[in-house]
């Protein structure tokens, strides 16, 4: 089996960590993060791997004010619906905000279904493990309020913020 490896980041907003099965990303949370670390598989060591400097690249753009042209690669794992959401996720655009319940309707759509829960859309952003990246702040409440974010409102908002600010036009 192989062995998780760590890395740390500083940001900002406090100390990111970096997991990685060796050659793709596989986690990235806020110390003290809801969920913090569930990909780890138990043991593993502090490493400097070319996915820790892509990624620490990549977060050097995104809190520089601008929207990075690459993505390190990632490797995420949970069952076939938060893939989905995931996946989903990645497409909304830089400085943009969707809402649980216009993310469901996409869901619904790609699926073929009729419809899909916005609370269980919402369960599956919330355990997102690989947080900026996959951008699941960039999801907000039917009213335009800062909802459920696993790093903290206040970091939201400060993500949110970054890229209103930074946003081309």
């Amino acid at each position: 089996m192989k062995m998780d490896c760590i890395s740390f980041y500083s940001s900002p907003l406090g100390r990111i960590t970096l997991a990685s099965d060796g050659e793709s990303l596989t986690g990235l949370w806020f110390e003290g993060q809801k969920h913090y670390g569930s990909t780890l598989r138990g043991v593993y060591e502090e490493k400097n791997l070319p996915v820790f400097r892509q990624t620490a690249d990549w977060l050097d753009i995104y809190f520089g004010g601008a929207e990075p042209d690459f993505t390190p690669p990632l490797k995420l794992s949970g069952t076939e619906f938060q893939l989905r959401v995931w996946e989903t996720l990645k497409t909304i655009p830089y400085g943009r905000t969707v809402t649980y319940g216009e993310l469901a309707k996409t869901l619904a759509k790609q699926k073929g279904v009729l419809r899909v829960s916005a609370q269980a859309a919402g369960g599956a952003v919330g355990r997102n493990p690989v947080s900026i990246i996959v951008p699941c702040h960039r999801v907000i409440g039917a009213d335009g309020s800062l909802k459920g974010y696993a790093g903290g409102i206040e970091k939201k908002e400060f993500l949110l913020n970054l890229e209103k600010n930074n946003k081309a036009v």
